[in-house]
């Protein structure tokens, strides 16, 4: 008995709740049947309105499948969801069972966030999602969005479009393989390599991943990402960039590019000002330029850029290091102006050309603007350059002045010219034994050196000069190395890797931007929130065979 019951109960909630899904014929001016032409079906004519769960449908002629729950609307469709949304088309289908639609033919689709038009478009009333496989267009107040194929969630306000998307307005134009858009807030998520043009001064950012604001002009990129500015580059794991304030913060193998300068700044941590032209980057930073088709890398704590191209001013500060393959260096800082192509180095700097030390309270290096090749050196007082004696461990070759004025062709140090207190010692060797002969040691007002391949050539003398050459054997021993004599080759960077390595451990806090980090914070919360859901794709078999 108690089963009968229950089967009875059962049978009765079934048939209430298919009644309840039943299409009902609100009004029409004709109702007919032609089970020759249409079987199975009651042909509505004029006027025809039918409702189903909230839902109500307009057409000039349709088909009614009763038994099927099926309705086919031919001629200035309408379809209207509560106050929801409204749609019209030429043509639609739909079933009154799996509560889906197909419409086709002009179709428009409005809701209170937008404007969707498409040839083709399927409608999920249970999920309450919209669907196009064959080009569509979304306007809302800010932007119109056209793609090849889009998904439209009622709900969340949000659509997915993938294949030649773009989202245009007068200001930017975005183009993407893979985005999600909020109609309600105009955010743009973007999973699959897009692009963002300013269409005023033509910049441009790329990234494969991220987001984009398009009321704010703030986009926030993960994966790939490119900053095209009109005289900068910029590449980087994330970036950050705020159009209207012009400014950009890139995190992790950076990379910036001087397209005018022909310059490359690398870091860990950047940010760039547009407006004030300037860039700052520490964690591992270092600039790379062209000298003679020579690479000249200087690394430090901090590098700092500032000023337009043709009168930029470069700062690098603490712990900076210089490699080229003929010329390294090391100083606490440095100082680069573009407009007169004057180098400062400041506190303890040291360089080292082929064989030559060369140290001084300060060090300015001169190049030449036009042949982008080294022009002069100057070594301002305290100035010492020493040379290691080729064949032995202990002698050196040494010149020690006031001031020490160098000029160089092709890039190599040709002429030294000491000016002040000028002294020198020399270890003179035959040049077929290479055996040492004689010790010369001069002082004078001034000296003049020329220099090949970096071995000295010829010397020549100013005003009265003192000196007095030595055998080997007889040179006293305690006058070997003049007064503030230090060998310091074992701090020269022999090669590109050397520049990194410190010689004193400096902390350099990363700053923290509130923008920066609400960005991080949005694009996290709306990533997490993608990977947890499990939307079903939409079944366009199934429309298909209604």
């Amino acid at each position: 008995m108690k089963k009968l019951f229950l089967l009875t109960l059962i049978l009765f909630s079934i048939g209430s709740y298919s009644q309840a899904r039943k299409i009902e014929i609100i009004s029409t001016k004709q109702s007919i049947s032609d089970a020759e032409k249409y079987p199975g079906a009651k042909v509505l004519i004029g006027d025809v309105k039918m409702k189903h769960e909230g839902a109500t449908l307009e057409s000039n002629f349709a088909l009614f499948y009763q038994e099927e729950n099926i309705f086919k609307a031919v001629g200035e469709v309408v379809i209207e969801q509560g106050d929801s949304i409204i749609q019209y088309s030429d043509f639609a289908l739909y079933n009154g069972n799996t509560k889906k639609a197909k419409s086709w033919g002009h179709v428009e689709i409005n809701d209170k966030e937008m404007k969707l038009s498409t040839d083709t478009l399927y409608f999920d009333r249970k999920e309450q999602i919209l669907f196009y496989p064959s080009g569509g267009t979304i306007r809302d107040k800010k932007n119109t969005l056209k793609s090849t194929r889009g998904t439209y969630f009622l709900k969340d306000k949000k659509f997915t479009a993938k294949t030649k998307v773009t989202v245009v307005n007068p200001e930017n134009n975005l183009e993407s393989d893979h985005l999600d858009y909020y109609t309600n807030t105009n955010l743009a998520y973007l999973y699959g390599p897009s692009t963002v043009t300013n269409l005023k001064d033509s910049t441009k950012i790329y990234s494969e991943r991220g987001f984009y604001d398009t009321n704010t002009d703030i986009s926030y990129f993960v994966k790939n990402a490119k900053l095209f500015l009109k005289e900068r580059t910029v590449l980087a794991d994330s970036l950050y960039y705020d159009k209207r304030k012009g400014f950009a913060s890139a995190t992790n193998r950076i990379k910036v590019i001087d397209t005018v300068q022909n310059m490359v700044a690398k870091g860990n941590y950047a940010e760039l000002y547009e407006k004030k032209d300037s860039l700052f980057i520490i964690d591992k930073p270092v600039a790379i330029t062209v000298v003679d088709k020579d690479s000249m890398y200087i690394a430090g704590d901090k590098i700092l850029l500032t000023g337009k191209p043709e009168k930029r001013i470069a700062r690098i500060f603490n712990n900076v290091k210089i490699f080229k393959s003929d010329l390294q260096g090391k100083c606490d800082s440095i100082h680069t102006s573009q407009t007169t192509g004057l180098t400062r180095m400041f506190v303890n700097p040291i360089l080292w050309s082929g064989k030559n030390q060369i140290t001084g309270d300060s060090i300015q290096i001169l190049m030449n603007k036009k042949t982008e090749k080294l022009d002069s050196l100057k070594v301002l007082k305290n100035a010492f350059m020493v040379q290691k004696d080729s064949l032995s461990k202990d002698d050196f070759n040494q010149i020690k002045g006031r001031n020490i004025y160098g000029k160089f062709k092709d890039n190599d140090l040709r002429i030294m010219l000491v000016k002040g207190n000028a002294e020198s010692l020399y270890h003179n060797r035959n040049e077929d034994t290479k055996k040492l002969e004689t010790i010369t040691k001069e002082i004078a007002s001034d000296i003049e050196f020329t220099l090949i391949e970096n071995e000295i050539e010829q010397t020549k003398y100013f005003k009265k000069s003192e000196g007095k050459t030595f055998p080997p054997s007889e040179f006293p021993t305690e006058e070997k190395k003049f007064k503030g004599f230090i060998w310091r080759a074992d701090e020269q960077p022999k090669t590109v890797e050397d520049i990194f390595v410190k010689d004193k451990k400096t902390k350099v806090s990363k700053p923290e931007n509130l923008n920066v980090k609400k960005a991080k914070q949005k694009f996290i919360k709306e990533s997490t929130k993608k990977k947890k859901s499990k939307v079903k794709k939409f079944d366009l078999k199934t429309n298909t065979q209604l």
